[in-house]
Formats: structure tokens, sequence, C-alpha cells
């Protein structure tokens, strides 16, 4: 069925507990109200015996609204006991990008943005250190300078939710953001938080990590993005990649190798998740690439 213009993009995302006849129900479901299948994918833990998967269809809104699907597909989610995502690609979510004082992340997310690699709106820029000001002015992006110290954290955490709730934001991406964020904070935004930490997760946890691979002399370094939770770095990781090093690498070149892969890690975490492609269960995740 080719799209017309009258037609929208839509992905469901969903999981529930596996059994028999799931695909099936949610392609007749679907056939029902003539929507047209672009991309389907599927994944089953069977150590946990359940079931995921990322369906892409085109439909006519004028026969079938949002509020008619979500209605409508309710008592089938429920027979199945489903867990579920409905979003239209039309609908672009609002982002906060979040950094302290290192700014290739920033300025690598913001370049992507400018070509259109990241659907969404780019809200603002909050910073505890002013050095990303003229990055910001450039790309025309509202910037809230915050410092933040020990005293004065509860405060300005407050002040951060209350910008992120004025601008309605969908996703916070901690670019090197150097802050621990509070429970409450991350209770704010669950899945919807995604950092990038300069190290290939579990390994050499905390904030100086190229420090401590260099001291070990190892042989790979990598660079982890994933969803923040209450437990500092612990959250279902996204993407992970690796560079090898060798005894050759000074420190300085190790950190500039590292801050690659932390560039790469950090957009590809983003842009799967605004385009829909993550689960995230068992502080774990399901990646629909």
């Amino acid at each position: 069925m080719p799209q017309t213009p009258t037609h929208k993009t839509a992905i469901l995302l969903l999981n529930c507990p596996d059994r028999k006849g799931i695909v099936a129900a949610i392609a007749n479901f679907l056939l029902q109200l003539d929507a047209n299948i672009l991309h389907a994918d599927q994944h089953q833990d069977r150590d946990l015996s359940l079931f995921f998967t990322r369906i892409e269809f085109t439909l006519d809104p004028t026969r079938c609204s949002e509020d008619h699907f979500r209605a409508t597909f309710a008592p089938l989610a429920l027979q199945f006991h489903m867990n579920w995502h409905l979003h239209y690609t039309d609908t672009r979510p609002n982002v906060a990008i979040f950094v302290s004082s290192y700014l290739h992340c920033l300025a690598d997310l913001l370049h992507r943005h400018q070509s259109g690699e990241l659907p969404c709106n780019l809200a603002l820029i909050v910073a505890n250190h002013p050095d990303a000001q003229p990055l910001a002015d450039f790309y025309r992006i509202p910037f809230h300078l915050l410092p933040v110290t020990a005293d004065t954290k509860p405060q300005i955490e407050a002040r951060q939710l209350d910008l992120l709730q004025h601008h309605a934001i969908d996703l916070v991406i901690l670019a090197r953001y150097m802050q621990v964020l509070s429970p409450d904070f991350v209770r704010a935004y669950p899945q919807r938080i995604i950092n990038v930490h300069h190290s290939f997760l579990p390994a050499f946890t905390g904030a100086r990590p190229y420090h401590a691979a260099f001291a070990r002399g190892v042989k790979l370094i990598g660079a982890t993005s994933h969803y923040v939770t209450a437990d500092l770095d612990e959250g279902p990781i996204i993407e992970q990649d690796v560079t090898r090093v060798s005894q050759n690498d000074q420190l300085a070149g190790l950190i500039q190798k590292g801050r690659d892969l932390e560039r790469l890690v950090l957009s590809r975490a983003v842009r799967w998740h605004l385009n829909q492609r993550i689960l995230s269960y068992a502080n774990k995740t399901v990646v629909f690439t």
C-alpha cells in the first residue's frame, strides 16, 4: 500500500509474557484497521519467557485516530498482558541536554541535530559551567547556567526540574554532565535520562576511569551509554564500543581515543531512543537496530 499524504507513520513498541499467537493477533488487529506494516522485528528472552516487538506501520488518521487506536488496542493488550507504547513519527519529543565543561559530546549532538539526524526539538541546554555558552549561542539553543555546590544542590535540582517541566521535556541527555543526579530527580524521568560513561561498564566506574584504565595497563578501552537509575553507573546499558590501545598510548592519547567513542555511543543511544528502538527490562535493554 503506497503511503499517501493522508497516511501517518506510527511505531508500536511492546513486551509481554511469551506465548503462541501474539504476532498473529497484532497483525490481524492492524489488518482490521487497514494499516500497512513497513517494518517488524521481534525478540524472545527464553530465560524469562518474555516477548518483545517493534512494529512500524502506516494508517489513515481520518479512519483511525490515535485515541481510537489506543481504545481498540487496549483489550488486546490486556489479553496478552502487554506493556506497550504507541508513537507517531510526526510527533517530535522535546529534549534537554545537561553538560559541564567537557564539550565534545555536546558539540557532536548539536551538529547531528542541525543536520537532521536526531528527530527532536532541542529545547534547552543546562550547564553547571559557562564553557558551553558559545556553542549554545552558535546553534541558537537557550542556555541556562546553574552552578552547583554541595550546599545548593537541592535548590538547583528544583530549578532544573522546573525548567524541564516548563518546556515539557521528554528526554534528558547527560553529555558529560559531571554531577550525580538525586534519586528524586531520576524518579521524575524514569527511562528518560541517557548518560554517557567514559568507560566500558561495568569496569572502571566513577569519575576518573581513563586514569584507572591507564594505571591498569588495559589493552582495550571503551565507552558506554545507559539509562540513568538511582544507582550510579548501574542503569540499563544501551550501547557500548571499544578501541585497542597499547603501551605506546600515553594518558592524553588514551583520553582522546575514549572521547571519540563517547561521541559515538551517546549519539547512537539518543537516536535509537528517539526512533523508539529501545525496550528496557530487568536492568538491561533490547535494541531494535
